[in-house]
């Protein structure tokens, strides 16, 4: 959830509007290392970063250690969508 730590950033809110059109639904809650240790994987979202695969936590592996298909799905959306081949939502660009 959004807190002190984190951000209602535009990329982070991107993520979770395509999230939706694709069928996911999106719970924000606060979770544990043990949580994560068992995903199968985890991305986090930032204006630098983008779309960026968590590939352990603590040393220890997420899922496989490669970028997980909901990763990989939500990424391309969003690159589509900031690079305009999107159609769907060329309103969310600023062209200058």
């Amino acid at each position: 959830p959004v807190t002190d730590d984190i951000l209602e950033g535009i990329t982070r809110d991107t993520i979770v509007q395509l999230a939706g059109e694709i069928g996911l639904q999106v719970v924000e809650k606060r979770i544990t290392r043990d949580e994560v240790y068992s995903a199968d994987e985890a991305f986090f979202t930032g204006t630098a970063a983008e779309v960026t695969p968590i590939r352990e936590l603590d040393n220890r592996t997420i899922g496989n250690g490669d970028r997980g298909p909901i990763t990989t799905r939500l990424q391309k959306m969003y690159f589509d969508c900031v690079t305009g081949k999107d159609p769907k939502h060329t309103d969310w660009l600023s062209y200058i």
